[in-house]
């Protein structure tokens, strides 16, 4: 936890500046490869980016519709329809938002009430917490442990409380790279029905499974559509994290609420880009599989270069990520000031997974590193980190 910050609400002290905005800075004043943020270093598919020149070029530069633009609405629900099986009205049942950051906040703040509990998988997303804490609700975590990171049902059953409210649900999931299989979900169905419960989930790495892997939309199951808020966003599909346009998909009353509260945060955003993102979800099959091996063959190229440097390494089926432990090299295992060091030693950058706990002692000794970079920039870390040894 940071030093108490003057004039910050009580909620949100503890959430200082990110790790994500240190480290980066860290790259940029070292010159180090950043295998730390989880954003591509290659565009994304031409079709996309033409788009959005197109759009601003047509005159789509100001406020879009409060919902987003319907060409884009339409998109999300053909793509659902698509890809998952599941009908959503793109009309009532469809909201686009500043990002999956954004519903995910909006969505906290629309359907918690104060003291109540949402229960997150650990480890977790940094910005859940927060979303949690501008709610005055309180997060309950169930962990999933190295190596295989797969969800214990027993602590999830025990997680849940008179006062639990939402289960937030991120697969595949950051930072682990595991995604929860169908019997996983299905006993995540079964606690939200036997207690009542809403659910969110966090589905941005949707087509970024690897190995065949299959992700399957908690939504999509009995009983579950109904009480599911499921979010998604273009910018890990499309490479395009900076145009921030992401989506909610739900029943027509729980997007409602969930407009309430965006529509005081962002109100609309990025208006020729949605058109953009809609151009992307209707690109063909090829697409979808082709940027899944291509991050497959990254994944490889990284995993192969860390385990060769002594790392031991936890294998991903999905997601930009890959999670070490450190401790063959560093017995001591402390994560931070490894990753804080790791630039000037061998000029690359990764980011402490003990940000992503509560109790930052769980995670001390575990380091991410994201795989979403060019063959060659990742061959390139490889040789870097494979001098690593000598040098820690």
């Amino acid at each position: 936890m940071s030093d108490r910050v003057p004039y910050l609400t009580s909620r949100l002290q503890g959430f200082g500046t990110t790790i994500f905005a240190e480290m980066s800075a860290l790259a940029v004043r070292t010159g180090a490869i950043n295998l730390g943020q989880g954003f591509p270093d290659y565009e994304g598919p031409p079709e996309v980016l033409d788009g959005a020149v197109a759009a601003i070029r047509a005159g789509h530069n100001q406020y879009p519709p409060g919902r987003g633009v319907p060409v884009l609405r339409e998109a999300i629900a053909r793509h659902q329809a698509r890809f998952w099986g599941l009908a959503y009205d793109p009309d009532t049942e469809v909201l686009v938002t500043a990002g999956a950051t954004e519903a995910i906040a909006a969505a906290c703040l629309a359907l918690c009430e104060p003291g109540d509990e949402v229960v997150v998988l650990e480890p977790t997303y940094d910005s859940y917490q927060a979303s949690i804490a501008m709610a005055g609700a309180h997060p309950s975590f169930v962990r999933l442990e190295p190596p295989a990171y797969r969800l214990d049902v027993d602590a999830l059953r025990a997680a849940i409380t008179p006062r639990t409210r939402l289960l937030l649900v991120n697969s595949p999931h950051n930072p682990t790279g595991t995604v929860l299989s169908r019997d996983e979900l299905t006993a995540i169905a079964s606690v939200a029905i036997e207690h009542d419960l809403l659910v969110v989930t966090d589905e941005v790495y949707e087509h970024l499974t690897f190995d065949g892997t299959e992700h399957i939309p908690l939504a999509s199951l009995p009983g579950m559509r109904e009480r599911t808020v499921a979010i998604s966003s273009g910018g890990k599909t499309f490479n395009t994290t900076g145009w921030k346009i992401g989506w909610v998909c739900a029943p027509a009353e729980l997007v409602t609420a969930v407009t309430t509260a965006k529509q005081f945060l962002t109100y609309v955003n990025g208006g020729p880009f949605q058109p953009a993102i809609a151009a992307g979800l209707d690109l063909g099959d090829d697409y979808f599989s082709g940027l899944a091996a291509d991050l497959a063959a990254q994944r490889d190229i990284l995993c192969a270069g860390l385990a060769g440097a002594g790392f031991t390494v936890f294998r991903p089926q999905g997601t930009y990520f890959v999670t070490v432990d450190i401790r063959p090299l560093r017995p001591d295992g402390d994560g931070m000031a490894f990753c804080r060091e790791l630039p000037d030693r061998c000029g690359v950058v990764a980011v402490p997974n003990q940000v992503f706990y509560a109790d930052p002692a769980a995670g001390r000794h575990l380091v991410r590193f994201s795989f979403a970079k060019r063959p060659a920039v990742l061959h390139d870390a490889v040789a870097r980190l494979a001098k690593l040894p000598e040098v820690v």
